[in-house]
């Protein structure tokens, strides 16, 4: 068949070290070029990449991005696109990248992904780009005077932000007009103010042709039906394009390159932060070409070796011994001419410069003296490992080096199966000498021009944004005057009445819901030992192996069976017995686990030496909170090996916990970096919306709670003053959270690997048991629901406004109650309502992003804790953006919408790619078999039975979900509501949640802190009250801050 088909085989090829297949096809009719790796398992993604380059700010690429889902040729109506991928077990985003633009087509099984494939491709060439969809999604201003849009939404949420500030200058200064490499593509936003329909147009007709586009797709592929579905495609297209043969500048290759630096610049950039104690440094260094792989990996190596651990040289001299700075990351940007990037984190403001020097210090001295060849050669095989792993644990392996390949490298993909095929560039770099290596780090780093932008934090810029912004709107209002805001807010009722358009129910008829035959989920074999057998006798092989090395130990130990060269072994943590006094304490504690000195028999080993042999044993190691597992109150502690090494795990484990050293000098070192983090934590809009939601909703007995930012920010300055005072105590604290939590009856194992090459799968865990007491019962898991405030057991009373001067944007968060077991009656009504609300182009999005309200809304499920939440992200007003979801919810519990049968069945599709994504790998479906039997304690078929009971649900059965369920988290008096805002909309949102019926009290962030009993030094705390602004509440009226300073307890 191939052989009648224009597309022809430029490469294919199996990688020796991935189980996969990659093909790369070209058609000769338009040049359109296509990349399949296929690999078994449920999903099949797609990307859809343009290479776009633009040499100004006015954000074409990022707004064309967001018009191409508004309707194309064929299918002349916003939304069309997603409601019929909704219907096909499919989900579509895009991101813009400065090099790139990049459409996403995400699916269970291929059945669905071939139906989809030519209507999105459609969108992308012929999308129809009104007027209208360009008012509403870009930028309008709305009848009230304001500024609004989806895309103008998104960058208000990011322009001002120190990320993005110290980047844009960066760029300004290592690149000069003519690259493209300078520019926000995003958009500014005084340029998305006045960015034309005219001008997307033109940058959509330059760059949006087939022969600028690869089709990047990863999954289980019919190439025997994708090939005619592109022909097809491309048949329909031919008259409409560009002739194939006409002339084109292939972008970034075929444009200007970017010039070496011709010296070194330093500038500041201030950014807006009432917090002036810490700032941040960035780097920025060009290098190698993209397309030399053999210097392209040994930079890789090199920047690992550099600053990949807490024992790389950069990490452990700036953080762990001068704790100057609480991070030092490295980042590489592939670009025909690689960029590389450090950033210094929580670095002192007064410091920034010294610590800039100090950075190129080291890197002078480490290229001039000896180095650690062994350490290199290590760093040489882990990441060897780790690429060899991704290629097994993600879900889409190669995308990003096949989209560059694409972006930057020859067009039939020689050097892509040169970087791909094989490992063979480490071979060869393990046989580099050392004067080689030195030789990468003086030409590309130490000795190499570079940008150096210093972060600093300015009161004075917060306060300047805050008055500019609310004098440049009060002017815009008096310039249109009321006749001119009325015509404005026609305007607007028109583009979303034309944009709006219902969708013939017929056209979308036409797309029947794919069978789910092609959906290939991913098996897993269980087997149990030890206490995990009183969940179930098994019979199957994978538990007769285990039953054969059976050692009668009562360890719980839960193995899930796949087909896998990697051993991850995991303990599930109880928390119960840590003294609620302390759990605070756990963020240092856990911080440290893997990063401290240990006692190997009778000599210490230091914590660089520790990290060191770990990642020579290891693809990854971590300790944190069980949240993956469906329980955050819980801890999960996980060591991933080759499979020849799963025994070398389980003694790492052993060794970590039992003969870990509490050192004070790690200690203090730990509680510095943990505390620098915090002011830039508190910049976040968002993370602040979810610190102050655990604060209230959860109970001190809460590690969630005890871990915020909230309560570290005092209660980790208490425990530097302790250290200093009586370090002994700190250490007596960490010994009691080491003998509360590695109790036998306390932990559980759970091994994911192919058990048929595990020698001893569990006769391996006796040395791990040795010296426990293993006579008593394993104890009960803690549940979420148990450790609730009584505001989160029973929400309605509480509502707050916190303004802070770090956003230019609103975000909103409402609570209520909601289900509590999977298995309670309503869920699968729930789990459908909630799928019908937030579908892509559903009601929610309808109403609020594609009205501009919002950047998103969604509404989650927190079964654990028995509760329902509702979310605004990013919103120009987040009042206006929740009163209309409120709406939304009012309509179809009264009747007044209806429930589209077609839409209903999309909501149902979503569920199942929900459970798609859920199992898309080996290692995700063993983890969601052990979160269903062991955490959530649910039946074997429990996902056959919820889906054919959500196949099952009835109109009346959602609307009466929606009433009792969905429309309590959006009403005062059973719905908890946090706001986080821009001064600058304080007194409108808190007047908006009035009129709800909400009775907002408007407060500091340092309202909510608790320091859990612990002495907090009289200056430090004073530090605390400032953060929130120079009298700590923004606009507030007088009486609402009058205890501005007082510790929040529950």
């Amino acid at each position: 068949m191939e052989s009648k088909l224009s597309f022809k085989t430029l490469q294919k090829f199996t990688p020796d070290y991935a189980p996969c297949t990659i093909t790369k096809y070209e058609s000769e009719r338009t040049g359109m070029s296509v990349v399949v790796v296929d690999r078994e398992g449920p999903k099949v993604n797609g990307f859809f990449t343009l290479a776009t380059e633009i040499h100004d700010d006015s954000g074409a690429p990022h707004t064309l991005e967001h018009l191409c889902f508004m309707g194309s040729k064929s299918y002349r109506y916003k939304g069309v696109l997603d409601k019929l991928a909704t219907r096909a077990y499919s989900n579509t985003n895009a991101w813009t990248a400065t090099d790139h633009t990049a459409y996403t087509l995400d699916t269970a099984g291929w059945d669905g992904f071939a139906q989809i494939l030519p209507i999105y491709l459609e969108h992308v060439i012929f999308p129809t780009l009104t007027d209208a969809g360009c008012y509403t999604e870009v930028h309008h201003v709305d009848g009230s005077g304001h500024d609004a849009g989806v895309v103008y939404s998104e960058m208000q949420g990011v322009q001002n932000t120190q990320g993005e500030l110290m980047d844009l200058r960066s760029k300004r200064l290592m690149y000069p007009e003519s690259v493209g490499f300078r520019y926000e593509t995003g958009g500014m936003m005084e340029q998305l103010r006045v960015l034309t329909a005219d001008r997307i147009r033109k940058f959509h007709r330059d760059m949006y042709q087939p022969k600028n586009l690869c089709l990047v797709i990863i999954g289980d592929v019919d190439h025997t039906d994708l090939l005619p579905i592109l022909e097809k495609f491309e048949t329909t297209i031919l008259d409409d394009i560009p002739r194939p043969d006409a002339p084109f500048k292939r972008p970034w290759v075929e444009s200007d390159p970017a010039p070496p630096l011709l010296k070194s610049t330093l500038e500041f950039v201030e950014f807006p932060e009432e917090d002036e104690s810490s700032g941040e440094i960035t780097i920025s260094f060009f290098g190698p070409s993209c397309n030399d792989l053999m210097q392209a990996t040994a930079l890789n190596v090199l920047l690992v070796y550099l600053a990949g651990s807490s024992a790389s040289v950069l990490e452990n001299t700036l953080v762990e011994k001068e704790q100057v700075a609480s991070a030092v990351y490295y980042s590489v940007e592939i670009r025909p001419t690689i960029l590389i990037q450090f950033a210094l984190s929580s670095v002192a403001t007064e410091r920034l410069q010294e610590v800039e020097g100090r950075f190129f210090e080291i890197l002078k001295k480490t290229a001039a003296n000896d180095l650690d060849m062994t350490y290199l050669r290590d760093c040489i095989a882990r990441e060897r490992r780790l690429i060899k792993d991704s290629a097994e644990s993600s879900s889409t392996p190669f995308s990003e080096p096949i989209i560059y390949d694409f972006l930057f490298a020859k067009r039939d993909g020689s050097l892509l199966r040169e970087d791909l095929a094989n490992l063979n560039e480490f071979d060869e770099l393990l046989a580099w000498p050392e004067d080689e290596w030195r030789r990468l780090i003086k030409t590309w780093i130490s000795d190499a021009h570079h940008v150096t932008i210093l972060g600093k934090p300015s009161a004075t810029l917060s306060r300047n944004l805050k008055s500019e912004e609310k004098a440049r709107i009060e002017a815009q209002k008096r310039k249109l005057g009321p006749e001119g805001l009325e015509a404005l807010e026609r305007k607007l009722a028109m583009a979303k009445a034309e944009n709006d358009k219902d969708i013939p129910k017929e056209l979308l008829e036409r797309f029947p819901v794919p069978s789910t035959k092609s959906i290939h989920f991913i098996g897993t074999t269980t087997a149990r030992s030890g206490a995990a057998k009183e969940l179930g006798h098994l019979e199957n092989k994978v538990q007769k192996l285990v039953d054969c090395d059976d050692t009668k130990s009562p360890l719980f130990i839960h193995f899930e069976h796949v087909q896998s060269n990697f051993a991850h072994v995991n303990l599930v943590i109880s928390t119960e017995s840590v003294p609620v006094e302390l759990r605070p304490l756990l963020s240092v504690y856990l911080e440290n686990m893997f990063t401290s000195p240990i006692e190997r028999n009778g000599q210490r080993i230091e914590f660089e030496q520790v990290i060191m042999e770990l990642e020579k044993d290891t693809v990854g190691y971590a300790i944190g909170l069980g949240s993956a597992l469906g329980n955050p109150e819980v801890l999960n502690m996980r060591i991933s090996v080759e499979v020849e090494k799963y025994a070398s795990a389980i003694q790492w484990l052993k060794e970590i916990i039992w003969s870990g050293i509490f050192d004070v000098e790690r200690i203090a070192s730990t509680t510095v970096r943990l505390l620098a983090d915090i002011p830039e934590a508190k910049r976040s809009g968002s993370n602040m919306l979810s610190a102050v939601e655990e604060m209230i909703h959860s109970s001190p007995a809460s590690v969630v709670r005890a871990r915020s930012t909230l309560v570290s920010a005092l209660y980790l300055k208490g425990v530097r003053h302790l250290l200093k005072e009586n370090p002994n105590a700190v250490i007596e604290q960490l010994q009691q959270i080491r003998d509360a939590l590695f109790q036998f009856q306390r932990i559980r194992a759970v091994v994911v690997a192919n058990v048929e090459k595990l020698s001893e799968p569990v006769s391996s865990w006796s040395a791990f048991t040795a010296g426990l007491d293993t006579s008593k019962s394993l104890d009960p898991m803690e549940k979420r629901l148990s450790r609730l405030s009584e505001a989160g057991r029973n929400p309605g009373q509480l509502s707050y406004v916190i303004p802070m001067p770090t956003i230019d944007s609103s975000y909103a968060l409402s609570v209520a109650k909601g289900p509590s077991s999977l298995q309670d009656r309503g869920v699968p009504a729930l789990m459908v309502a909630l799928s019908y609300l937030d579908a892509v182009e559903g009601p929610m999005w309808v109403a609020v992003r594609g009205t501009g309200l919002a950047y998103g809304t969604s509404f989650s499920r927190h079964t654990e804790s028995g509760q329902i939440s509702y979310s605004v992200y990013r919103s120009p007003n987040a009042f206006k953006a929740f009163q209309t979801g409120k709406t939304v919810v009012e309509d179809f519990v009264s009747g007044k919408t209806e429930f589209d049968s077609l839409a209903l069945e999309g909501a149902i599709s979503s569920i199942v790619l929900g459970f798609a994504n859920g199992q898309a790998t080996m290692a995700a479906a063993a983890q969601m078999s052990f979160v269903r039997q062991v955490m959530r304690e649910l039946p074997d078929d429990w996902n056959e039975r919820i889906l054919e009971k959500v196949r099952g649900v009835k109109v009346e059965e959602m609307r009466a979900v929606m009433k009792d369920i969905v429309l309590p988290v959006l009403t005062a008096g059973t719905a908890n509501l946090i706001v986080t805002c821009a001064p600058v909309m304080e007194r409108e949102v808190v007047k908006g949640f009035q009129d709800l019926g909400f009775r907002p009290e408007v407060r500091p962030l340092a309202y909510f802190q608790d320091d859990y009993g612990i002495k907090v030094p009289a200056e430090d705390d004073k530090d605390e009250d400032m953060l929130d602004g120079e009298d700590g509440t923004g606009e507030e009226d007088e009486d609402a801050s009058s205890d501005e300073s007082t510790t929040f307890k529950m």
